[in-house]
């Protein structure tokens, strides 16, 4: 086997390949563990940590304590930064961890020559390399909006954007996506004066509009600028900073930053692979596959952002495992794309996972909305973290989950228990009745399933229990359909 790219899913590719017995080759143009350990999850993860902090600093007086404005030394936070992913990449990602399996890591960017040969060249020198089987896993790259003159200033994208030393006393970003909103957030918290554009009239297009607009209001409360349905058309440089010049409102504006920040989608990295030359079909998009991560090339197959499919980095170790098993057991495995979660790891956090309302409604599937608000968790209560919506959509005869929807502290972790229960056919009857720790965020997962025996609950079913047993009690209204127990 040979793995091209050892980011996410080439790491988890040649581990498991390894692992399966297979004479293992993994190549890496640049530093192993990817967009995610050095420019992508784990820095921004902390860097949001460290804004978290200094926001409940400067609120402190929420927990009973003094507020107090923290003092931001943006070098020695950016040091934090390259310090904890030079820890995960100690710990996870040096190359000595995956030649302790047996696998042969290389430095070099590989080409194919033929569909069973790739060419390495590295520091001048080219090695050539035949297999059985490969497994394409390169990634993507930050795409650059054709906007006029920004190739002619200091832009930042998140490439580049963990390597700055100079903190931006005022940010543009452009893009509404989950990498500029957190980022938004980040900054704004840390001091920066931040303004959001997007040609969209709402952020965060793949998540529920109601939740967003929740979002967008606690980022606004927070200081964060949004300029949506705005047209970004040209970039110029202006004194001490940067201009944005850009049509809103039926009107021409502009807007002098410190720097601007480019969060407008990611594009594969497909380009000097030699993909025509093994054969491969591919497009702009990414390379073709099939839900058994295979390309029209049965012993080639592609995983991970390479794809153009999902670009997350837990869905890229997953279509890894995918395409191993499938190239060297022959194990017809295809890819779990029904219940894919994702999250956006703002404050409150906004977490999904399976079809959406929008999405049922669309296809007359017939469901019903079972919420929760996080002000009615006591867990959310004592830590004042109160902002926030659990929504699952079931089926409302068997409690089937069909979809879930939440924004609130914690959301990334919630949402995986009902990926979980979705995965394994467990009903919003069955997470009811399973015992949850008290008090904690998870267990406002149970208390919206509780929301299913609520509004299943029937007046005649009450009467008949009152008469049976002759009970006094008086009957419940059942008539607000919103009713929350």
């Amino acid at each position: 086997m040979i793995v091209v790219g050892g980011g996410a899913a080439g790491l988890t590719s040649a581990g498991i390949s390894a692992n399966l017995g297979a004479k293992t080759m993994m190549i890496e143009a640049h530093r192993l563990g990817g967009d995610c350990t050095w420019t992508g999850c784990v820095p921004s993860k902390v860097l949001l940590k460290a804004a978290r902090v200094a926001s409940r600093l400067r609120h402190a007086g929420r927990y009973g304590l003094l507020d107090h404005e923290p003092a931001i030394d943006f070098q020695k936070l950016i040091d934090y930064v390259q310090k904890v992913r030079g820890d995960v990449y100690e710990e996870a990602d040096r190359p000595e961890i995956f030649e302790a399996m047996g696998i042969e890591v290389v430095h070099g960017k590989a080409r194919f020559k033929d569909p069973h040969t790739v060419i390495i060249e590295h520091g001048g020198e080219l090695r050539e390399v035949t297999s059985r089987y490969f497994i394409i896993a390169t990634g993507s790259s930050a795409v650059v909006p054709p906007v006029e003159g920004l190739k002619n200033v200091p832009y930042m994208t998140n490439e580049n954007l963990f390597e700055q030393h100079d903190f931006p006393g005022s940010l543009a970003v452009i893009g509404g996506g989950p990498i500029g909103i957190e980022m938004a957030q980040a900054f704004t918290r840390l001091g920066s004066k931040v303004t959001v554009f997007d040609m969209a009239n709402s952020i965060l297009q793949n998540d529920h509009p109601e939740l967003t607009s929740q979002l967008r209001e606690t980022l606004e409360s927070e200081g964060v600028r949004f300029v949506l349905g705005a047209g970004v058309n040209r970039v110029s440089e202006s004194q001490g900073g940067i201009r944005i010049h850009y049509e809103w409102q039926n009107g021409s504006h502009t807007l002098d930053a410190s720097k601007i920040l480019v969060s407008a989608g990611r594009s594969a990295n497909t380009e000097g692979l030699g993909l025509d030359e093994a054969g491969i079909i591919w497009s702009r998009k990414g390379i073709g596959i099939d839900n058994r991560c295979r390309t029209n090339r049965k012993h080639i197959f592609a995983a991970g952002d390479v794809a153009g499919r999902f670009q997350f980095t837990h869905m890229s170790e997953h279509m890894a495992k995918v395409a191993a098993m499938n190239a060297l057991l022959r194990i017809p495995f295809k890819m779990d794309v029904k219940h894919v979660p994702w999250a956006t790891y703002t404050d409150p956090e906004l977490a999904h996972v399976g079809a959406s309302e929008k999405e049922l409604t669309a296809r007359g599937i017939g469901f019903e909305v079972y919420k929760f608000p996080f002000s009615k968790i006591d867990r959310a209560i004592t830590d004042s973290e109160t902002n926030g919506w659990i929504r699952v959509y079931a089926k409302p005869l068997t409690g089937k989950i069909l979809g879930a929807d939440i924004l609130g502290t914690h959301a990334g972790d919630l949402i995986g228990e009902f990926a979980l229960a979705m995965r394994n056919g467990i009903t919003l009857r069955s997470m009811s009745d399973t015992i949850h720790p008290y008090p904690t965020y998870g267990l406002g997962a149970r208390r919206a399933a509780d929301q299913w025996y609520a509004k299943n609950q029937k007046l005649w079913q009450i009467r008949l229990i009152r008469k049976i047993f002759g009970y006094r009690g008086s009957l419940p209204d059942l008539s607000d359909k919103d009713r929350i127990i």
